[in-house]
């Protein structure tokens, strides 16, 4: 209700008396206020809730229902409630006037009314009320603001939790390259906490130097508005991680750039393993090379070696037999060299037993010291409590780290730190899902580390590759690295390389707590052999110079033979023949049906069947693991004809 000449309203008059109704009607008509009337409770109490007026003038006596009875039922209904209630009251009681109070009037007008003090109060109640209900809408409004404000915190709080929660490094940084706000991710991520960083410059806090091409990050993202990458970085412990990296330019509300969102992925352990798994691959198919190589040149050098000792027993004269021993003295050095290369490649295993890797460095470390330069200071460094034992071949472990010593003798040509040590490991789930050759299972790590000229990121993961050198030429042949990690692969353990430009490098040997079984293996030695007694063997090599010469040989020592060209030609021969074949010598590599299928086969015809297995590339183990035990004994190519022969006599006399 305004204060207007012309006023606005809704007034509900309330009374018994019809004379008091016509002349307050007529009055608060001409005033300006639309005006309705009752004459009884019932008939108010039914308009009101109908159409609320603004404002009620209740006459306090009346009968069956009074204004009291009136009025406490107006404000017990929620509808009507907040309407004002005025008194209309010939009482002067002061109790009665107490009493309409109480019950909810807002005023009382006294009887005989007059026109100005009920205009008057009229409009004075209206203008409270008109107040109150602004005052209502404004608290409502703050109340929304208030709630709303509330849910916008919570929000915020939920987006701040959840910045927190994810693993991700999440930092704003200002166009100088000021850090304004760190997570937990980032606390997590680089080891810093938000204290310690806000404020800090980006790039002295976290790369060692210059971001190289990416020199000023706020005019890249201010190029494209976002840029991402991936970028290696330091924590606060001065380890090096690799994160994947993505910005985001944030403007103000009038659009010009004012920080830039950075968000950081750490990824340094799949970029480990995808560098793992790279030089896997590499170096499977470089073995894969290497193998059918040496398979070539065994199968290529098994006759030749065989003809030579053949030539021997023909040629007496001096020079014959001196152009026959150099000849058979290059075979032998060309077959050590497949050796090595087989090493690399599938990792040939020798005769394993339980060893100490105490006693191994001690072996290294006497070594050393009595042929490196005294300018280098050798140091070994072992537990106190007893290492654990592990199986394997000594030579070839010897050899790995003899390797490796070298390697870091030669990384220090001015002298330095050479330190061997050895611990106990059990290898976790955790470790071992980020080195692809690691097994749950307890380990012994031998450590070689120098303090040498280092080994660049670009090289490193080209070190295990066969024939790759750093030195100069004639100083290295690229084999030592690439045959200790055969070496070290056939024992079941694995390698980890870790270096720095200008501080060093550290190789650690990983090698399994396992046992492995012992193979029988006929010692070869030089007495003189008993030639056979007409024994009828059965050779059966696709490769025409090893059969021809084999059959030769044996022919030559008192062996009737029969010879098979495959796996097929084999089953067919022996079946005709089973009754006189004592032996079968059988290569394992073969088209149409190899080795081990017709071993199979040969020991379904007779379970007797006596067998010398023959192979380039299969090793003693894995020929048990292929064929079992009906393989009496294996002779690896190249062999000699003393080898044939002693080993054929051990496997015709054996016991089945």
């Amino acid at each position: 209700m305004s204060a207007d000449t012309t006023n606005e309203g809704v007034i509900l008059i309330v009374d018994d008396t019809p004379t008091n109704l016509e002349m307050l009607f007529d009055f608060l008509a001409l005033a300006g206020f639309k005006v309705l009337v009752a004459e009884d409770g019932e008939s108010a109490i039914e308009r009101a809730e109908y159409a609320p007026p603004d404002l009620i003038l209740l006459d306090a006596l009346m009968p069956t229902m009074d204004g009291f009875e009136t009025c406490r039922r107006l404000k017990a209904n929620k509808l009507t409630k907040d309407i004002p209630v005025i008194f209309m009251t010939a009482l002067s009681e002061t109790g009665d006037k107490v009493r309409g109070l109480n019950l909810g009037a807002v005023d009382y007008i006294t009887k005989p009314l007059q026109h100005e003090e009920v205009l008057a109060r009229v409009q004075l109640h209206l203008r409270l009320g008109n107040l109150t209900k602004t005052l209502q809408e404004q608290n409502q409004r703050l109340e929304q603001e208030i709630q709303q404000r509330h849910r916008w915190e919570e929000k915020i709080q939920e987006q701040a939790a959840l910045l927190d929660i994810t693993t991700d490094a999440i930092l704003v940084q200002d166009l100088d390259n000021q850090i304004l706000f760190w997570n937990k991710g980032a606390e997590r991520v680089y080891g810093w906490t938000a204290e310690e960083a806000i404020g800090k410059n980006v790039l002295r806090l976290l790369y060692r130097e210059a971001l190289c091409d990416i020199e000023n990050p706020s005019e890249l993202v201010a190029e494209c508005g976002s840029w991402q990458g991936e970028l290696r970085q330091v924590t606060k412990q001065g380890q090096e991680v690799i994160v994947a990296t993505r910005w985001t330019l944030v403007c103000d509300e009038q659009g010009l750039p004012k920080s830039i969102l950075t968000v950081n992925t750490d990824i340094t352990e799949k970029k480990q393993l995808e560098a793992q798994f790279l030089r896997a691959q590499r170096m499977e198919s470089l073995g894969t090379l290497a193998s059918g190589i040496a398979h070539d040149l065994n199968n290529a050098l098994t006759p030749i070696m065989m003809t030579v000792q053949l030539l021997e027993t023909k040629l007496d004269d001096e020079q014959s037999q001196e152009w026959l021993s150099i000849l058979e003295t290059n075979v032998k050095r060309g077959a050590d060299l497949v050796r090595q290369v087989l090493l690399f490649s599938r990792g040939l295993e020798g005769q394993r037993t339980n060893l100490k890797v105490e006693k191994l460095i001690a072996e290294i470390e006497q070594i050393a010291k009595q042929t490196f330069t005294r300018a280098i200071e050798i140091h070994t460094e072992l537990p106190t409590q007893n290492l654990w034992t592990i199986c394997g071949e000594a030579t070839q472990l010897h050899q790995v780290l003899m390797n490796l010593c070298v390697n870091a003798r030669d990384a220090m040509p001015e002298g330095g730190n050479l330190e061997i040590s050895a611990t106990n490991l059990w290898v976790d789930e955790s470790y071992a899902r980020i080195n692809l050759d690691a097994k749950v299972g307890p380990y012994v790590v031998i450590t070689v580390s120098d303090s040498g000229i280092g080994i660049s990121r670009e090289i490193i993961d080209k070190i295990f590759e066969p024939f790759f050198t750093t030195k100069e030429l004639g100083k290295g042949t690229g084999l030592g690295l690439s045959t200790a990690i055969g070496i070290i692969k056939s024992h079941g353990g694995f390698v980890n390389v870790y270096s720095e430009v200008g501080k060093g490098t550290e190789f650690k040997v990983y090698l399994p707590v396992t046992q492995t079984r012992e193979t029988d293996c006929i010692p070869a030695d030089h007495h003189e052999l008993l030639a056979g007694h007409g024994e009828l063997i059965l050779v059966v090599d696709d490769e025409d110079s090893i059969r021809e010469v084999s059959q030769t040989l044996l022919e030559t020592n008192g062996y009737r033979v029969l010879v098979a060209s495959d796996g097929i030609e084999a089953l067919a021969v022996y079946t005709q023949n089973k009754e006189e074949i004592k032996a079968v010598l059988i290569d394992m590599m073969m088209p149409s049906m190899d080795g081990p299928t017709t071993i199979r086969v040969l020991q379904k015809i007779n379970p007797q069947v006596k067998i010398i297995g023959v192979s380039g590339l299969v090793s003693n183990h894995k020929l048990i693991e292929l064929v079992g035990s009906s393989v009496k004994t294996f002779l690896p190519k190249p062999y000699t004809s003393h080898e044939l022969l002693k080993n054929l006599q051990a496997v015709l006399n054996s016991e089945q």
